[in-house]
């Protein structure tokens, strides 16, 4: 492991002087790698997805495993659309000139070497690594063992491209050893690694922040609120509200505990109701959310969890601001929304709350590096310091102060 360390973090010193054109260039020809080698990523996928099965990985998350031409051909637009993203290293943040005379610019540098540790998404590999590239950083990554066969073959496809333009491999590497131990030892290595990563359960996201002794950028659990106002326009707050539970119920960013002004409750529910039947989603409602649709009652737990399934919790609420005071108990501080007409208290919401990502009249599952522009994203993170939200190229810089003088000796 030592000697691996050792070469990523010499190969961090070459990637972060390559030029923005050769660069661009490069991911390119990995998208076009991608597309040129979809059968075998799918063929090799079919491994993860049949011995997931076999495994008993539940719907939702073989649904993030699986792959597909589709699947496959987003991956590599990711990639086409980070290459066409503004250049993240090197930028002047700031310049000024002290009374001395010196002239001082603070100037974007890539972090270092990342080391990103998630589960089930093999899409994450070729995302995160792009998104490394572009901004200058070395990664290694350590994806899910249900992934395992997908993630070595993108991972390969991509080493080939680094290899073919005369750079090293380990710009884009995988954990040498996939175990407990392996990860164990790869987050005390500070010396080596300057920062880490970790996407998916609440279990590891807790290990890894416990145990590593380079920073952590927390990408945490999703779980998202809908506020639907008594100023609400209903028929928009049915569609949005069916979107944010059910378009993919196995997602960080959909929607798992629904909350309802009581004004409207009786109203909205019934409608509600109707549609998540027809998507067979489990409903969990308060005492007062019984006196209006026929559903199970939720218990304290039910609005504490991340269900990642297709059940969703509902609270009946008397105003927004006990909304908020509800979000902010029981949220991870991720992505919640309003529905509402109401300006003044469409801005409170936005205000109060306290997420990474706050909606007004959409859906939550629109927190997502390609849909906010950033081609991907590393992740959701859930951190308040030094990255919130989707996870982009500029978030995978730091800064280093440049000081121009003229003989400057200070008295």
């Amino acid at each position: 492991m030592d000697i691996f360390l050792k070469n990523l973090k010499h190969s961090s010193y070459i990637i972060s002087s390559l030029e923005p054109n050769k660069k661009n260039k490069i991911l390119h020809l990995m998208a076009d790698a991608l597309r040129q080698n979809s059968t075998n990523i799918i063929k090799e996928n079919r491994k993860d997805i049949l011995a997931g099965k076999n495994s008993g990985l539940n719907p939702a998350l073989l649904d993030r495993l699986f792959l597909d031409d589709s699947r496959v051909e987003d991956m590599a637009k990711a990639i086409d659309e980070i290459a066409i993203l503004k250049e993240p290293v090197g930028r002047v943040l700031d310049g000024w000139v002290v009374p001395s005379g010196l002239r001082i610019e603070k100037v974007s540098v890539p972090i270092g070497v990342i080391a990103i540790i998630y589960e089930s998404r093999p899409n994450v590999t070729s995302d995160t690594a792009a998104l490394c590239f572009k901004s200058g950083n070395v990664c290694v990554l350590k994806g899910g063992k249900e992934a395992h066969n997908s993630n070595h073959f993108i991972a390969k496809i991509l080493q080939s491209v680094l290899i073919q333009n005369d750079l090293p491999k380990d710009i884009i590497s995988l954990i040498p050893d996939n175990t407990r131990e392996g990860v164990a030892k790869l987050i005390k290595m500070n010396q080596y690694i300057d920062l880490v990563i970790p996407r998916g359960g609440e279990g590891l996201i807790r290990y890894i922040s416990e145990n590593a002794t380079m920073p952590v950028i927390k990408h945490d659990k999703g779980l998202c609120h809908t506020y639907i106002d008594k100023d609400a326009n209903i028929q928009s707050a049915v569609k949005i509200s069916i979107n944010a539970k059910c378009q993919r119920t196995g997602v960080c960013n959909a929607m798992e505990t629904l909350l309802v002004h009581e004004d409207v409750a009786k109203r909205v529910l019934k409608l509600l109701k109707v549609e998540f039947d027809k998507f067979g989603t489990e409903l969990r409602g308060c005492e007062l959310t019984l006196n209006s649709i026929d559903v199970k009652l939720a218990c304290e737990e039910d609005f504490s969890t991340e269900y990642l399934e297709n059940i969703l919790s509902i609270k009946i609420v008397k105003n927004v601001d006990e909304a908020i005071k509800h979000i902010n108990k029981f949220g991870s501080g991720h992505s919640e929304a309003i529905i509402t007409e109401n300006y003044t208290t469409g801005e409170n919401f936005l205000n109060g709350v306290d997420s990474a990502c706050v909606y007004i009249n959409a859906s939550t599952r629109y927190t997502d590096g390609a849909e906010f522009g950033f081609g991907a994203e590393v992740g959701i993170s859930t951190n308040k310091l030094h990255a919130r939200g989707p996870m982009g190229i500029n978030d995978l810089t730091t800064y280093k102060f440049k000081i121009y003088g003229k003989g400057h000796a200070r008295a």
